[in-house]
Parts: C-alpha cells; structure tokens; sequence
C-alpha cells in the first residue's frame, strides 16, 4: 500500500514522503496513528500543491533576507567603550552590545545570535561583523569602535 507520511517517522521516512509499506502496517499502525494517508490521487494533488505553495514560501522568505542584507550593507553601528591604559579598548565589545546598538541608531532589531563573531572586538578602529539572516544569506555589518 502507498502511504504520504504526514509526519517524520524513524526508520520509514520524513514528512511527505510517498512510501510502500505492507497493508497490515498501514492499517493497523500508520493510518490509526495518523501518522499518514493513503496515496491517492486527490491525497498527491493535495501533497503537489503543497509542496510548491511551501517553494514559494521559502523563495519569498529567501528575497527578503537578501533585501535586508544589502540594507544592512550599508550601515555603520558607532559603538563607545573606554579606553584603557595604552589606547586600548577597556573590556570588549560583544554581539549582545553590537545588537543594542544596532536597534537603538539604526531601528533594526537583529538577534544577539545571528551576529557572528569570531571572538570579542578588543581595539578601536572600524570592524566587519557577519550577521546569518538566512542559512544561504549572510550580511556584514561594519562596527566602529570609538573612544568614550
């Protein structure tokens, strides 16, 4: 018997998949558990439709990252820590303080998370910051770090 997974099951295949299983199994297991549905014609149309309604999603989902990326290009985030003995920076500057930042002079609110650093920004001077918006888009923020 043909059966779409309507959810991931271990060991028989992911959210819709078209799989042969044994009638007893569908029966008995699969179709009880709501686990999936018999592939019929009107049950594979449903899956088509669905599956490019979700293309859809995902590329319009995919625009928007790209469109925020080159937005994000274009900003400078002024960032002030102290200086410390020799001109350098007092402490550091982290993902969480480069967030702030960016939401208070640029009135964009980007996670603490998708900011990638390396490690802490420890000098003055003007720095480039990765920030994941999407997993196929990544943008670069520069950071100043200026004397308090």
């Amino acid at each position: 018997m043909k059966i779409i997974l309507t959810q991931d099951v271990k060991k028989l295949g992911k959210k819709g998949d078209v799989i042969d299983v044994n009638d007893g199994y569908a029966r008995n297991y699969i179709l009880p558990q709501k686990l999936g549905v018999e592939a019929n014609s009107r049950n594979l149309n449903d899956l088509k439709l669905q599956r490019s309604n979700e293309e859809k999603t995902a590329l319009r989902i995919l625009e928007e990252a790209q469109g925020l990326a080159e937005e994000i290009g274009k900003q400078l985030v002024v960032v002030s820590m102290k200086a410390g003995e020799g001109g350098k920076v007092f402490g550091s500057v982290s993902s969480k303080e480069i967030a702030a930042a960016m939401k208070v002079q640029n009135k964009m609110d980007i996670d603490k998370k998708k900011i990638q650093l390396s490690e802490p920004i420890r000098s003055f001077g003007v720095h480039e910051v990765g920030i994941r918006l999407h997993p196929q888009v990544t943008a670069t923020l520069r950071v100043k770090v200026e004397e308090a």
